[in-house]
């Protein structure tokens, strides 16, 4: 298979063209290369998608499949444009969906509003969840053959986002953890490259389909179990950590993966059956807990987002002191 991965230097898009060419394919990645380094083993073209596709990228045999993960509607448009008769696997988000507090899957009523301009993706979840939507009805309007997949939390060696870089750094720990929330709340992550296997699978078989790219859900505190085996967790309420002005999800005052409910019950507890139906093959996640721990210990630049140990000990003493 003769595959164009457009990225291809940084994290999914990364491990996608280093499966694909551990499997023989022939991979060629686009990218500006100003996000890091290509794999071993494939072709680069430089190409900044706010311009046209160089004539290298389209000279040459056809692409039999494209990965693409972009998050801007002209940047796909003119892949498409560059590349309209291959099968394509456009890697979109969970955050097209309106209702965080529900978990049911695709459907047009339950996606954000498309947005097809090109607005800045990080200045709210509207505009980035609005293009995602706007960029999957493209590619599935333009081409004779697509998948779509929807990945949730992805985590693993090399995650740039820091949060389950939190949990991973602290599993060896023995002693106090603070764990948020509740201990039944239900939360999903996927290993980055069970999801890029995954993916190189769906282009392999040309398959089609939307999916929820997830492994699946379970309670929270199964989760922490996995990632810190020997520590002993002290479950504290959401409504504490909010009147102490800790943040959810990621950041540097934020405990990560913690998500307020119920509102967003549904955003880490998707069906995962059809996409574990369609190959994908999650590994346990103390699998990628030791292997991201080991990243972690290798490369000082690494990032971790969340708390510090200091201000972790200060909440559960003050949640120990309370009447």
């Amino acid at each position: 298979m003769r595959l164009l991965v457009l990225g291809g230097t940084q994290f999914l898009s990364r491990a996608v063209a280093a499966e694909a060419v551990r499997r023989g394919h022939d991979v060629v990645c686009a990218n500006r290369g100003q996000s890091g380094t290509v794999p071993p083993g494939v072709t680069t073209v430089r190409w900044d998608r706010d311009q046209p596709a160089p004539a290298e990228l389209t000279d040459g045999d056809p692409y039999d499949a494209v990965v693409d993960v972009a998050r801007t509607p002209s940047h796909v448009r003119r892949a498409l444009a560059a590349v309209p008769n291959a099968h394509w696997v456009f890697v979109s988000t969970i955050s097209v969906y309106a209702d965080h507090g529900d978990p049911a899957g695709p459907g047009e009523g339950r996606l954000l509003p498309e947005v097809t301009e090109d607005l800045d993706p990080m200045a709210s979840l509207e505009n980035y969840g609005g293009m995602k939507v706007a960029c999957e009805r493209l590619v599935l309007e333009a081409v004779p053959s697509a998948a779509v997949v929807r990945p949730g939390l992805i985590v693993g060696p090399g995650d740039p986002s820091g949060r389950f870089a939190y949990w991973a750094r602290r599993s060896t720990a023995t002693g106090d953890v603070l764990a948020p929330g509740r201990p039944q709340d239900l939360v999903q992550v996927v290993d980055v490259r069970d999801l890029a296997a995954w993916v190189v699978g769906l282009a392999e078989h040309r398959a089609g389909g939307t999916y929820d790219g997830i492994a699946p859900e379970r309670p929270f505190a199964d989760l922490l179990a996995a990632c810190l085996p020997d520590a002993r967790l002290v479950w504290v309420d959401q409504e504490f950590l909010q009147a102490e002005g800790v943040e959810p999800w990621s950041g540097p005052d934020s405990i990560p993966l913690w998500l307020p409910r119920p509102e967003y019950d549904g955003m880490l507890a998707h069906d995962a059956g059809p996409a574990l139906e369609a190959g994908l093959e999650p590994r346990p996640v103390d699998a990628t807990t030791r292997d991201t721990r080991a990243w972690l210990d290798a490369d000082p630049a690494a990032r971790i987002t969340g708390i510090t140990t200091e201000r972790e000990a200060e909440l559960l003493a003050r949640w120990r002191a309370q009447p």
